[in-house]
């Protein structure tokens, strides 16, 4: 396990607008941070990253939590595995405690586990291959030399080769332990009946491993070197439960920063096109490797930027292929544009062929918008046949349909005017007709999905399930996270003047009362919180950071980020008390709104058992005294509002 140290020294050196900016697009919103979130569709950003805090709120969805909760989320990492890959970011080094496995530890490691690690093991076997055998060194590295690759781009991709031996890696990884099960889940070896040992699915190829956003290896693309064998030129990892080929994009571990400090995604067909333009020095691209795009592809691509340039080589499926992703990149709500290399030229021998500066000014002089691009290669089909034009015109504005906002959409109808002399009522016209089309041809599953709800609908009462103690008790614990270590100014009932934190005034009030807390998250912390006073420790907000449970952790999120904190009423003369400034108050009221409700709840409980009660009279005297109390929680209620 990981010392208590190494986790107080992650949690305190890690920066959750950097671990978060990884992922999402963020822009600065007054103290905080704002993006569109990663977990919901939304147009409007609702994602709330806090520096001050270390904190995070997605408001769309309700999540929330610290750097390590994020990556869990995100990631779906284990909580250690959260621990060691931002620990591995910051470069700390992780102290083991030192106390043995349980056996139950030791069963919770998951055939998903197991596949992330065949996946390691399998990567360093197949560099080490490359780059420490014969074989390896004569046939694969070579052959990345004589494509111009440095060394250290090929260790950044971490390429690799599978040798010639059928079974080279399968035996290898049965000798260290894996089962024929995992390896066969993975996808790495095949166990037909003939070859009871197995069969290396990538033998005799160069590797390229394709990594998660984060950068663990998900599977591997291979590609064959030899002309005279009838197989396929590349082969790809199988669908497995960590790699799903529709939602990884190749280079996106390498390029994400690059994508976000440019603002623009540079999108290719093949894993070369990839790395060769990093070699150039322009890493601000990714790949879909070789398969369709798809939307979820799109929707990474748009955690970083909106913004995308489409590279091609020009060929005819290379055309018919950006025709497709144009569209769906729009229906995203993307800003496309378009390049066609030069005949002969792919971005792998474009970017070698040229240095840095011109591939950069090329990319950026030449890409046309999807309209001039689209005009260009169709128009050119058509020649001077007027059917063949205008089924050309309805193409482009096909594409049009699919913008999403309203006012893009009038622009670029504009423009497709413009460049045919043709007036915007018939374009507008054609527009309307191609979004009645595209209707028709959504699924019964989608149209399912985005159909209206109807404007009467039966409310359904949700009040009969409020307990409103326990509302009470959230707010009360939110005051003591908060502003646990506030001081209050007080006077006791011979007005003599004291003061209290909030925190000993709550638990205070809780062991009073003799209150047992409702939720179970709510008493942990409560029982941290007391535990904390024992020790003469004010155990608020930051303090519960720390703790290996995330559902805590998402509770300080709900707590500590508000989501109208960054609007500026000032600038328009409005003026409002903080919450820290009638923090003294609101402790105060809610206590007594908690006291009250506690009170009904036992008069309530004592007034049901008085009919299965012999003597009655005790009871009675005990409703009474209640009642009493209760009255005088009224007035004071009545006083502090």
């Amino acid at each position: 396990m990981i010392s208590k140290q190494t986790i107080d020294k992650i949690f305190s050196t890690i920066r959750v607008e950097e671990i978060i900016g990884e992922y999402v697009q963020l822009k600065r919103a007054g103290s905080n941070f704002k993006g569109l979130s990663p977990f919901h569709d939304e147009k409007s950003p609702s994602f709330i990253v806090s520096p001050s805090k270390q904190i995070w709120k997605d408001f769309s969805s309700g999540k929330g939590g610290t750097a390590i909760s994020f990556l869990m989320e995100i990631e779906s990492f284990t909580y250690p595995e959260a621990l060691r890959h931002a620990a591995k970011k910051y470069g700390i080094e992780i102290e083991e405690d030192l106390r043995q496995q349980t056996p139950e530890q030791k069963q919770s490691q998951t055939d998903k586990e197991l596949l992330y690690k065949i996946h390691e093991v399998a990567n360093d076997f197949f560099q080490e291959q490359m780059f420490n055998t014969d074989e390896g060194k004569t046939i694969a590295y070579s052959y990345f030399k004589e494509r111009e690759l440095r060394d250290e781009i090929i260790r950044k991709f971490q390429l690799g080769y599978s040798p010639e031996q059928k079974n080279s890696f399968t035996e290898f990884a049965l000798e260290k332990g894996y089962s024929k099960e995992i390896l066969e889940k993975s996808g790495l070896s095949i166990f037909p009946e003939n070859s009871p040992n197995g069969i290396d699915r990538f033998r005799e190829r160069v590797i390229f491993p394709i990594h998660s956003f984060s950068g663990r290896v998900l599977g591997f693309g291979a590609r064959i070197l030899k002309n005279n064998v009838k197989t396929a030129k590349y082969l790809n990892s199988p669908e497995t439960e960590i790699y799903h080929k529709s939602q990884v994009l190749y280079g996106l571990n390498q390029g994400k920063q690059a994508i976000s400090k440019n603002n623009l995604c540079l999108l290719v067909e093949g894993y070369m096109d990839v790395i060769a333009l990093h070699q150039s020095g322009i890493e601000h691209v990714v790949s879909s490797s070789g398969t369709a795009l798809t939307v979820e592809q799109i929707k990474l691509i748009k955690r970083l930027t909106e913004n995308v340039t489409i590279l091609f080589d020009g060929d005819a499926a290379g055309i018919k292929a950006s025709f497709r992703s144009i569209d769906m990149l729009l229906s995203e709500s993307m800003n496309i544009r378009v390049l066609l290399f030069p005949d002969g030229d792919d971005p792998d021998s474009f970017s070698r062929k040229h240095p840095q500066d011109y591939v950069e000014k090329f990319i950026k002089n030449e890409a046309k918008d999807f309209i001039d691009f689209k005009a260009e290669i169709l128009l050119k089909d058509a020649g001077s046949d007027p059917i063949r034009k205008a089924e050309a015109i309805r193409d482009i504005v096909k594409s049009v349909a699919f913008v999403q906002n309203a006012l893009k959409q009038e622009v670029y109808l504009k423009e497709v005017s413009n460049k045919f002399g043709l007036s915007e009522q018939s374009l507008f016209n054609e527009l309307n007709v191609q979004k009645q089309l595209q209707k028709q041809h959504v699924s019964p599953q989608q149209r399912q999905e985005t159909q209206v709800q109807p404007k009467l609908e039966k409310v359904v009462e949700f009040s009969q399930n409020i307990d409103p103690l326990l509302i009470l008790e959230e707010k009360l614990v939110e005051l003591m996270l908060k502003y646990g270590d506030l001081v209050l100014d007080r006077q006791d009932e011979e007005s003599n003047q004291y003061q209290i934190t909030v925190i000993e005034e709550i638990i205070g009030h809780f062991q009073e009362d003799d209150y047992e807390i409702q939720s179970e998250i709510n008493r942990k912390i409560v029982e941290e919180i007391k535990q904390g006073i024992t020790e003469n420790e004010l155990r608020s907000g930051n303090f519960f950071m720390t703790l290996m449970d995330e559902n805590i952790s998402g509770k300080i999120a709900d707590a500590l980020l508000n989501p109208h904190e960054n609007s500026d009423w000032g600038k328009h003369q409005i003026f409002f008390s903080t919450e820290e400034e009638v923090v003294p108050k609101i402790v105060q009221d809610v206590i007594f709104r908690h006291k009250r409700e506690f009170v009904m709840k036992i008069i309530n409980m004592m007034k049901n058992e008085l009919s299965a009660t012999e003597n009655n009279d005790e009871t009675y005297k005990k409703i009474i005294n209640l009642n009493q109390l209760r009255k005088e929680l009224d007035e004071k209620l009545f006083r502090v509002l």
